[in-house]
């Protein structure tokens, strides 16, 4: 039974949020501390309670530091059939303390050590149980399962089976296991170092690899695990590559190497990324000044190569545009690029669905004409059934003089894209009511998603406009090691980045990294020199509460009555929309 001055003990270190402290996954395995466990229960599933017993021992280097035993009373009677198996009767629990007063004692043992049980899962299911109840934040500390282990160790000819009473009996423990707590984990030490013994064999040194190792990867994940050696634990994106040198797929990170140490693991599951694997050949690693600067090279470079495992941002010349036709009555036209001489325009999207999604809400909204006829000021052309049911106002007859169909149609898609679009809005929001009320509720969710649409749309290009209209723009942000991470963005387009060294002041960088920017001109458009998703990245990294605005050539503003005003019914509508969509689903 634990002592009571023991139990009482200060709670040292308790008070970290959960994954403080966690071992470093490089860390050797000789000079790994690791805390063996193990449990007695009274059975059944883990509820926070049910712990019997507890026996705990704290090793490094095959040298034992520490003992932690304790009976616990676990507030209920005790099974038969446990007492049986166990030894451990009612009458030896009545002195016993609970276990709300041994996990303090338990939680500090094992601060900063790699847990270790057989059949981890069981155990540490009890354990992280017991903390939730009782108020305690579980430290999540990695965790290593000798039996998990011991099958990818120990073949079937070796041994029967990975019970622990084999296991100690194969590996000729000093301790054998005797369903008491303390016995059992004293076994597991001993399991576990003739385990690790056996690990050498298998280029596993590490505590992170040993964890890895224990779980089921492929054959595949395991021949190349080597192609993550020697990468750099710096910021910056990866790139798998095939035999003839050709990129396979693009990732970034802000930890190379670990990052990819993670496609060999069995974290990994996804079939595209193991197919990958087997004709990977070898992994280039390109350093970047910090995460900024890592995505947009990542963008930059998938962008260039389309590498065929990657799925998104390959084709970023695959962007439509929404814009007006020129000549008598426009309509709507969903086209590949703008020219410069255009002005009236939404985008861009990802694909023609998106656009003509927008361009239903326009219509829904406006008197725009559908028709694909190129219209004369001279000529008459029969009407279209649109016509006769008033859902246009039949510009190919004349029955509108271009100067109304200018104010009624056009202007309203010009001031909505480029300022306000605050009447297109209230037209679809009193069309969605209308047929609500007429209880054609299938209808107004149409027109609902095409609300959706167009604000998605103008919110979008509204902010992309703002920071490609400003020439240059330098921001900085406290970097995690100290110092600055910076960055100079000229017409919304990344141009330089860098890293000022901690103590020192960041000027000289700053005026380093504009030296050697990238020229950047400026052009027509929202994202006139880099591509929308590269835009919409830097926005994402000006707009942390962090990061700090150091220099601008000019203001960086969005009107005020712009579309912005409208996130929330933006957020509600796509909330909308995304519940429908779990309803419908059989």
């Amino acid at each position: 039974m634990a002592r009571e001055e023991y139990v009482q003990q200060a709670l040292a270190g308790l008070d970290r949020a959960a994954g403080d402290g966690v071992v470093d996954p490089a860390l050797p395995l000789y000079a790994t501390t690791f805390v063996v466990v193990d449990l007695e229960t009274t059975g059944g599933a883990p509820d926070g309670g049910g712990i019997t017993e507890i026996g705990a021992v704290k090793v490094r280097g095959g040298e034992e530091l520490g003992v932690l035993a304790t009976l616990v009373d676990p507030g209920v009677p005790i099974p038969p059939f446990i007492t049986v198996l166990t030894g451990i009767t009612q009458a030896m629990l009545i002195p016993a303390p609970p276990i709300e007063q041994v996990l303090p004692s338990f939680l500090e043992f094992i601060t900063d050590a790699v847990l270790v049980a057989h059949n981890a899962p069981y155990d540490v299911g009890f354990l992280k149980a017991a903390c939730a109840r009782h108020g305690y934040r579980w430290p999540n500390p990695r965790v290593l399962d000798t039996a998990a282990l011991a099958r990818r160790v120990l073949t079937r000819d070796e041994v029967p089976n990975r019970k622990l009473g084999t296991l100690a009996a194969y590996f000729r423990t000093a301790t054998q296991p005797t369903h008491r707590a303390l016995d059992d984990a004293k076994a597991t030490v001993d399991v576990l170092h003739g385990l690790i013994a056996r690990l050498g064999g298998h280029r596993v040194d590490t505590v992170g690899e040993a964890i890895e190792f224990a779980r089921a990867v492929t054959p595949a994940q395991r021949r190349k695990r080597h192609l993550a050696d020697g990468l750099p634990k710096v910021p910056g994106v990866y790139i798998f590559r095939a035999a003839d040198d050709r990129p396979l797929y693009i990732g970034t990170s802000g930890d190379i190497a670990t990052r990819v140490r993670s496609y060999f693991t069995a974290a990994e599951k996804r079939a595209r990324i193991s197919e990958m694997l087997a004709v990977a050949e070898r992994v280039e690693a390109v350093e970047c000044a910090h995460s900024l600067e890592a995505e947009v090279r990542e963008l930059r470079l998938i962008g260039a190569h389309a590498p065929p495992y990657n799925r998104r941002s390959k084709y970023p010349e695959r962007m439509v545009w929404l814009r007006l036709t020129d000549g008598p009555y426009p309509r709507l036209s969903v086209v590949r690029s703008l020219a410069p001489g255009d002005e009236a325009y939404l985008g861009p999207f990802s694909s023609r669905r998106a656009a003509e999604l927008a361009a239903a809400g326009f219509h829904d909204a406006v008197p725009l004409r559908q028709c694909t006829h190129r219209l004369s000021l001279r000529t008459v052309t029969p009407a279209c059934a649109l016509a006769e049911l008033g859902r246009c106002p039949a510009p190919c007859e004349h029955r509108i003089t271009p100067q109304e169909y200018d104010d009624r149609a056009v202007a309203p898609f010009r001031t909505a894209t480029a300022s306000d679009p605050g009447s297109v809005v209230e037209a679809l929001r009193a069309r969605i009511e209308a047929l609500a009320a007429d209880q054609r509720y299938e209808e107004a969710a149409v027109v609902r998603s095409r609300l959706a649409a167009v604000l998605r749309a103008t919110v979008r290009m509204q902010r992309l406009a703002a920071l490609a209209g400003i020439a240059e723009l330098a921001a900085a942000r406290p970097a995690a090691r100290g110092g600055w991470e910076l960055a100079l963005v000229r017409h919304g387009r990344l141009a330089g980045a860098g890293v000022s060294p901690p103590g020192v002041h960041p000027r000289p960088t700053l005026n380093a990294i504009r030296a050697t920017a990238e020229t950047v001109p400026p052009g027509h458009g929202p994202a006139p020199r880099a591509s929308a998703e590269e835009s919409e990245r830097i926005l994402s990294w000006l707009e942390r509460p962090e990061t700090r605005l150091v220099e601008m050539s000019s203001g960086w503003s969005s009107p005020a009555t712009g579309a912005g005003r409208f996130r929330d019914l933006l957020s509600k509508a796509e909330g909308a929309s995304s519940h429908q969509l779990s309803t419908e689903r059989p």
